[in-house]
């Protein structure tokens, strides 16, 4: 084994790590997301055509999502293979599943890198907010148009810039200063990495897919008070747990505190936060 691969598995081992850690925090709070995030499910899977009786496997399902909404869409004909790379994760995605009472739906641990799938075996696939944290896109993108079936589509949803994007970057700079970190590097693993959509258009066409396309989808995050807001951070998210996890007492106070000042602009009259934020979506035919 290379460095280069030996360093890439140390990586997606501590995404695991750290999204088995915020597990719970997702088990509490996805409610809250789901009510600001189903439209962008609901678009992705229109825009992957998927229709009833189709077999479709969502990447980087994370809480289930979209999965649970194409499950709905093929019905009971049909067939959703969800796909994580975190245990913890996919305990709440069957949970909600099963409460639903949803029995079209597998989860299964997996990569993305090497998705481990027959050729030609879906009708459609789909990902929403996952590509950004994956280190080689060229083979995600090779391997998810190997599963597809010919002239099937794929569709995805990343994140745009940090600075539209405040649900995500509100308080990141107050953090780094706090804690001493560098400032956040061009191409990071982050939910920014792919806001330039050249990048994974590049890499879809790279691996033979055609037709893509991209659109942008405004998604706005609710919530009661900005000390709301923090806690849904500090909970769902996995690279803030981890850095608020090293830090003493003060300083997670002093980060809470900095996040819900930054949000102040976005602060209703009644103390409730609304936070506009812009997703983009792509589509590509296999």
């Amino acid at each position: 084994m290379s460095d280069q691969d030996q360093s890439a598995n140390q990586l997606k081992e501590q995404q695991r790590i750290d999204w088995d850690a915020a597990a719970a925090g997702w088990k509490q709070w996805w409610s809250t997301f789901e009510r600001a995030a189903q439209h962008v499910s609901d678009r992705l899977v229109e825009l992957a055509a998927v229709r009833p009786s189709h077999r479709v496997v969502d990447l980087a399902t994370g809480i289930g999502e979209p999965a649970i909404t194409a499950a709905r869409r093929v019905s009971t004909g049909g067939r959703v293979v969800a796909i994580d790379q975190s245990p913890g994760m996919l305990a709440v995605a069957r949970e909600r599943a099963a409460a639903l009472g949803l029995s079209n739906l597998e989860f299964r641990v997996g990569d993305i890198e090497s998705l481990e799938a027959e050729e030609h075996s879906f009708d459609a696939a789909i990902c929403r907010w996952g590509l950004m944290f994956v280190p080689d896109l060229d083979s995600a993108a090779r391997g998810i148009r190997r599963a597809l079936k010919p002239g099937a589509r794929f569709a995805t949803a990343v994140w745009s810039a940090p600075d539209k994007v405040p649900m995500i970057s509100l308080g990141g700079e107050a953090m780094r200063t706090l804690v001493g970190l560098p400032p956040r590097q061009p191409g990071a693993l982050d939910p920014f990495r792919l806001a330039d959509v050249s990048i994974l258009t590049r890499a879809l066409e790279g691996a033979g897919f055609t037709e893509v396309r991209s659109e942008p989808l405004e998604v706005v995050f609710e919530f009661a008070s900005g000390d709301e807001f923090t806690r849904f951070r500090a909970s769902v998210s996995a690279p803030l747990r981890t850095v608020l996890d090293r830090c003493t007492p003060e300083v997670r106070e002093q980060i809470m505190r900095a996040t819900v000042e930054a949000a102040a602009p976005y602060r209703r009259a009644d103390g409730s936060l609304r936070l506009p934020n812009v997703s983009i979506c792509l589509a590509a035919r296999a």
